[in-house]
Protein backbone atom coordinates (compact mmCIF):
# COMPACT_ATOMS: atom_id res chain seq x y z
CA UNK A 1 0.00 0.00 0.00
CA UNK A 2 1.29 3.22 -0.87
CA UNK A 3 0.55 5.91 1.31
CA UNK A 4 0.54 10.03 0.73
CA UNK A 5 -0.15 12.86 -1.93
CA UNK A 6 2.34 11.55 -4.55
CA UNK A 7 5.07 8.93 -5.62
CA UNK A 8 7.41 8.96 -7.81
CA UNK A 9 7.56 5.86 -9.89
CA UNK A 10 10.04 4.72 -12.77
CA UNK A 11 8.99 2.31 -15.22
CA UNK A 12 11.07 -0.26 -16.97
CA UNK A 13 9.28 -2.14 -19.99
CA UNK A 14 11.17 -5.61 -20.82
CA UNK A 15 11.91 -5.72 -24.64
CA UNK A 16 11.12 -9.44 -24.33
CA UNK A 17 8.09 -10.19 -21.95
CA UNK A 18 10.04 -13.53 -20.87
CA UNK A 19 11.25 -12.14 -17.63
CA UNK A 20 9.00 -9.69 -16.29
CA UNK A 21 6.53 -7.48 -18.50
CA UNK A 22 7.20 -4.38 -16.35
CA UNK A 23 9.31 -3.35 -13.01
CA UNK A 24 7.49 -0.43 -11.20
CA UNK A 25 10.66 1.00 -9.04
CA UNK A 26 9.27 3.46 -6.12
CA UNK A 27 11.77 6.80 -6.03
CA UNK A 28 12.36 8.26 -2.24
CA UNK A 29 11.25 11.85 -1.94
CA UNK A 30 15.03 12.81 -1.60
CA UNK A 31 16.09 10.68 -4.65
CA UNK A 32 15.14 13.95 -7.20
CA UNK A 33 16.75 16.03 -4.86
CA UNK A 34 20.31 15.36 -5.82
CA UNK A 35 19.51 16.94 -9.53
CA UNK A 36 20.61 13.36 -11.02
CA UNK A 37 19.00 13.10 -14.69
CA UNK A 38 16.29 11.47 -15.76
CA UNK A 39 18.68 9.21 -17.58
CA UNK A 40 20.69 8.39 -14.90
CA UNK A 41 17.76 7.14 -12.29
CA UNK A 42 16.58 4.83 -15.35
CA UNK A 43 19.57 3.11 -16.14
CA UNK A 44 19.90 2.43 -12.33
CA UNK A 45 16.47 0.81 -12.52
CA UNK A 46 17.66 -0.83 -15.39
CA UNK A 47 20.40 -2.24 -13.62
CA UNK A 48 18.81 -3.52 -11.00
CA UNK A 49 15.80 -5.32 -12.92
CA UNK A 50 18.80 -6.77 -14.86
CA UNK A 51 20.57 -8.44 -11.74
CA UNK A 52 16.98 -9.53 -10.60
CA UNK A 53 16.87 -11.43 -13.39
CA UNK A 54 20.20 -13.59 -13.18
CA UNK A 55 19.74 -13.92 -10.15
CA UNK A 56 16.32 -15.60 -10.93
CA UNK A 57 17.39 -17.51 -13.94
CA UNK A 58 17.69 -21.58 -13.87
CA UNK A 59 21.33 -21.26 -14.50
CA UNK A 60 21.85 -19.14 -11.18
CA UNK A 61 19.98 -21.38 -8.96
CA UNK A 62 22.01 -24.19 -10.72
CA UNK A 63 25.16 -22.87 -9.43
CA UNK A 64 23.40 -21.69 -5.93
CA UNK A 65 23.13 -26.05 -5.47
CA UNK A 66 25.79 -27.57 -6.92
CA UNK A 67 28.60 -25.69 -5.59
CA UNK A 68 27.73 -26.66 -1.92
CA UNK A 69 27.29 -30.14 -3.07
CA UNK A 70 30.85 -30.61 -4.62
CA UNK A 71 32.11 -28.60 -1.86
CA UNK A 72 30.58 -30.95 0.67
CA UNK A 73 31.74 -33.90 -1.61
CA UNK A 74 35.27 -32.83 -2.13
CA UNK A 75 35.64 -32.26 1.76
CA UNK A 76 34.84 -35.60 2.28
CA UNK A 77 37.16 -37.34 -0.05
CA UNK A 78 40.00 -35.59 1.61
CA UNK A 79 38.78 -36.32 4.70
CA UNK A 80 38.74 -40.30 3.52
CA UNK A 81 42.17 -39.86 2.25
CA UNK A 82 43.60 -38.55 5.32
CA UNK A 83 41.47 -40.98 7.62
CA UNK A 84 43.18 -43.78 5.53
CA UNK A 85 46.56 -42.50 5.77
CA UNK A 86 45.94 -42.23 9.35
CA UNK A 87 45.09 -45.57 10.16
CA UNK A 88 47.63 -47.07 7.66
CA UNK A 89 45.54 -48.70 4.80
CA UNK A 90 46.84 -46.02 2.31
CA UNK A 91 51.14 -45.27 2.89
CA UNK A 92 52.83 -42.96 0.65
CA UNK A 93 55.03 -44.50 -1.76
CA UNK A 94 58.22 -42.70 -1.14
Amino acid sequence: MVKGVARRVVVVTSPDAKGFEQAIFLLRENALDDKAPEEQVLKQAQEVANAYLQRSSPRHRRRRFLTPLLSALTGAAVTTVVWLFISGVLSLPF
